[in-house]
């Protein structure tokens, strides 16, 4: 398995310095060097740098490469160096070693697991998701590397919308080009960059934030960011869900950016933190909306009962104006936020998955959709409960986000379709538990790291009080550490990569592209001219002859707008011997080859793709000709007579 990932490495280094790089650039001049927490939210405003450059290259007359990054970043850069000398941080001091031997600890070993993990469920660097979603990120990609454009109006015009979230598109076009891999290659490489770097570090960050860089804290966290399968395994197999997951990966970075904004003192730090919290949420907005909305949710609940808690301790007349004025703002601005973040009742069906009461369980243990638990993450999950339970008020950052998460999973997988304040909460997530669920790790993980803390607390008591002295210490920490990593390797996620490779693996009756068609369409340069123009039905398959193979195909994806010599061809293409008007059609069109992938489509189901069931199994005639075949049912001919 290695070794067929080692053509991955250059794509693999690029995606990461692309996500790495820019970000502590302006963290280390807005922050300097003597704490950790800023710099790990680097990947998080790497992300935002991308997504701001590749909307403006556009505007600014300049093609989509890393010039429009460098420029974003340069200003950004001088920015956080300016704000800097305003806040006047100490311009001495150095992180201690410990700290960061735990950081080193806690990051590397989680990027090694997640690496791992990614890789095994990918299965081959060429590989892609045969998911539904598919179909539109790949063209996507293809679309904006064809235009050197991936503003999220070109990202949109590819799936015929005014406006797509583009973040995830521009990182993928960027690594292409600059790594000079093909879309596969690249859409792969950049996906385990946001698994295995950008998750880990947003949730290092946030657990650095809450736990003000203890030691304890970073390892746990690194290491749970890695033994939970309903992120970032689950929307990588179901959907396939990459925007979303790009979203996801960076929302811990920006709830440590909010609890920085509650804690800031002064006009300079204040400006400072409300600057980055804006970058991380811009960032977030533009790589998926819905992420965007699950951080104003976190911010918002975790603001209130923070600012509640200091006006119950101030008990003055300004910290209940403030507070009453905040929660006022903030519940509105949440109103209208739902209201606009509504989708359509038709993309919005997703059922129930199980009683309230399973719900509650799933939500509880992280481990949603029936998948068994990993008794040391869910142990952990249980002490940290425990000691929230103890502490309710000191710990108010910690698990107003999980709160807010498991609500809403509950309200999405364990209450009925159709019910109304199900439906006025979750919307915005398709009403889609797959979503919400993701969202458990992301709020959830903290939880955890304060049980790990809370028992090595324990333990630490009880190696004082051994005769046995700094061995028994020692013994003791590589032993909890040992155990809190396992969970990369635990049921929940073993259970969740065995599912998720599946929707991978190139076989025979793959759902979207079979081992048949995926040989066909790698022999599309040979057997057709750089200029054709094919014919294709997206349900099948056939449509990525436009992303794997860089042949012009009349649709792109399933719910394009079809013009209605489109329509007409859908229908009647195998009419073509009979009717005069399917060539006529075809000409004006300029369509001058046909694949066909028989009529298995993506969804292994009868009921779908009727709209284009003409262009199925269709017969040799006078006016196709085969060109190419590749088992029973790839084929690819060519339109002649017309």
């Amino acid at each position: 398995m290695a070794d067929v990932w080692i053509v991955a490495v250059p794509a693999f280094l690029t995606a990461a310095a692309v996500v790495l790089v820019p970000g502590l650039i302006v963290t280390v001049a807005g922050f300097g060097t003597r704490t950790i927490a800023p710099h790990l939210l680097a990947p998080a405003l790497s992300v935002a740098m991308v997504a701001v450059a590749a909307n403006i290259a556009p505007v600014v007359g300049l093609q989509w490469t890393l010039i429009p990054l460098v420029i974003v970043v340069v200003g950004a850069g001088i920015g956080a160096w300016f704000l800097r000398r305003w806040v006047r941080d100490p311009a001495s001091g150095r992180v201690p070693a410990r700290r960061l031997l735990a950081l080193g600890v806690g990051v590397g070993v989680a990027i090694v697991a997640l690496l791992a993990q990614l890789t095994s469920v990918f299965g081959n660097p060429d590989w892609i998701s045969q998911t539904f979603d598919n179909v539109i990120h790949l063209s996507a990609v293809r679309y904006a590397l064809e235009l050197s454009d991936a503003s999220a109006s070109a990202v949109g015009a590819a799936s015929d919308i005014g406006f797509y979230p583009n973040t995830w598109h521009a990182l993928v076009t960027l690594v292409a080009q600059t790594a000079g891999a093909d879309v596969p290659l690249a859409v792969n490489a950049t996906n385990l960059a946001i698994g295995a770097v950008v998750w880990p570090m947003s949730v290092v960050a946030l657990s650095a934030v809450i736990f003000r860089e203890r030691p304890a804290a970073l390892i746990a966290s690194g290491a749970l960011s890695t033994g939970f399968g309903a992120f970032p395994l689950l929307l990588l197999y179901f959907g396939v869900l990459y925007p979303n997951a790009l979203g996801f990966a960076v929302l811990p970075a920006g709830v440590a950016g909010v609890i920085l904004l509650l804690r800031a003192r002064g006009a300079a730090t204040l400006t400072r933190a409300s600057v980055v919290v804006l970058a991380l949420a811009l960032g977030i907005a533009l790589s998926h909306p819905n992420a965007f909305l699950a951080l104003y949710a976190f911010a918002t609940f975790t603001t209130i009962a923070v600012v509640l808690d200091r006006a119950l301790v101030a008990r003055n007349r300004a910290t209940w104006v403030l507070w009453g004025v905040s929660t006022t703002a903030l519940l509105v601005g949440g109103a209208v936020l739902w209201r606009v973040g509504r989708t359509g009742s038709v993309m919005s069906q997703w059922g129930a998955w199980q009683s309230t009461a399973q719900a509650f369980g799933e939500a509880a243990l992280i481990a949603p959709r029936g998948y068994p638990i990993t008794l040391v993450s869910a142990a952990l999950l249980i002490i940290g409960a425990i000691a929230i339970a103890r502490a309710p008020r000191r710990l108010l950052t910690v698990y107003m986000p999980f709160l807010i998460a498991a609500f809403m999973f509950i309200l999405a997988s364990g209450v009925p379709a159709g019910t109304f304040f199900r439906d006025m909460v979750t919307n915005p997530w398709y009403n889609d538990p797959y979503r919400l669920a993701a969202l458990l790790p992301v709020a959830g993980i903290p939880i955890a790291v304060l049980g790990a803390i809370t028992a090595f607390d324990a333990i630490a008591t009880l190696v004082r009080a051994s005769t046995w002295g700094q061995v028994a210490a020692a013994a003791g920490v590589v032993a909890a550490t040992a155990a809190v990593f396992s969970v990369a390797v635990g049921p929940n996620v073993v259970a969740t990569m065995d599912d998720a490779r599946a929707s991978y693996e190139v076989t025979a009756d793959a759902p979207l592209l079979s081992a048949d068609e995926l040989a066909l369409l790698e022999r599309l340069e040979s057997t057709t001219p750089d200029d054709a123009v094919i014919v294709a039905n997206p349900w099948t398959g056939g449509s990525l002859a436009f992303a794997l193979a860089g042949r012009e195909v009349l649709e792109r994806h399933v719910f394009v707008v079809r013009s209605d010599d489109e329509i007409f061809i859908d229908e009647n293409l195998a009419s073509i011997d009979e009717d005069p008007r399917v060539c006529s059609a075809l000409d004006r069109l300029g369509a001058d080859y046909v694949l066909d992938f028989g009529d298995r489509n993506v969804w292994s189901r009868p009921d779908v793709g009727g709209e284009r069931a003409g262009l199925n199994n269709l017969p040799d005639s006078p006016h196709l000709v085969l060109v190419d075949s590749e088992g029973p049912s790839a084929r690819l001919f060519r339109v002649e007579g017309c």
